[in-house]
């Protein structure tokens, strides 16, 4: 079964609009893997203006599923999850002031950097993975940088999947079959919902978890959390 790793970003972004604690961050956090979550994503950027620094460290000893730090790794966030030591840290190439992630590493032109940041995390014991485009020569080079595992970024999948294009699966079957003769292991995430998990999962071969926030939780306005976790455990069998 594919791990699901809920995101949970969007909670942060509610209650940072009033101020104070309402949604309660940790308590949603608990509830989550409480419901049959088998990890829980946070994406900490450097405007913090959705989950806080302190966030991850209150988050550390709530989680006891699967921690994932995912970010960009500048000094400050690397110190992060040196302090934090999740389960797994995600490298994501964002932009300063971007508003979601828009691409993956260009692991070639990258791949001196990434190999630095991902030996030194893993030599204080965690796991690291790459978000990465669909593409072969990214997957080969994020092979050539250390990484443990690699995220295929979904967002063009998702978009065509909704126009009907069923084909825009192609590369990243493609891109799944290649880590795994590499020895990759294989995560994705960005744009999965429960109109297109299913899908996706019946043609990524070894998939080993999603990271999903922002449509989990618009789905649980109508669905339930509770409910919508489950749902989503379900099409990941």
């Amino acid at each position: 079964m594919t791990k699901l790793s809920v995101n949970i970003n969007k909670i942060a972004t509610l209650r940072n609009a009033r101020g104070g604690n309402v949604p309660n961050l940790l308590q949603v956090a608990q509830d989550i893997q409480k419901f049959g979550a088998q990890g829980i994503t946070i994406h900490p950027r450097p405007d913090e203006r959705h989950i806080r620094y302190q966030d991850a460290r209150d988050l550390k000893p709530v989680v006891y599923t699967e921690f994932n730090i995912e970010g960009n790794p500048k000094h400050n966030f690397i110190d992060l999850v040196l302090e934090c030591k999740p389960t797994q840290v995600t490298l994501v190439p964002d932009a300063i002031g971007a508003i979601t992630s828009s691409a993956g590493w260009d692991t070639i032109a990258n791949q001196s950097y990434l190999t630095e940041v991902i030996s030194e995390f893993k030599r204080n014991g965690i796991r690291t993975s790459i978000f990465v485009d669909p593409l072969l020569d990214m997957v080969e080079g994020a092979k050539a940088t250390g990484t443990d595992r690699i995220e295929l970024y979904t967002e063009a999948f998702a978009k065509q999947f909704e126009l009907g294009n069923y084909k825009a699966i192609e590369p990243y079957t493609k891109a799944a079959e290649k880590a795994f003769e590499l020895g990759l292991g294989i995560n994705a995430g960005h744009d999965l919902s429960l109109d297109n998990i299913k899908f996706f999962k019946e043609n990524i071969p070894n998939l080993l978890e999603v990271s999903i926030g922002h449509a989990l939780i618009s789905e649980a306005l109508y669905f339930g959390l509770d409910n919508t976790v489950n749902m989503y455990l379900s099409k990941l069998k």
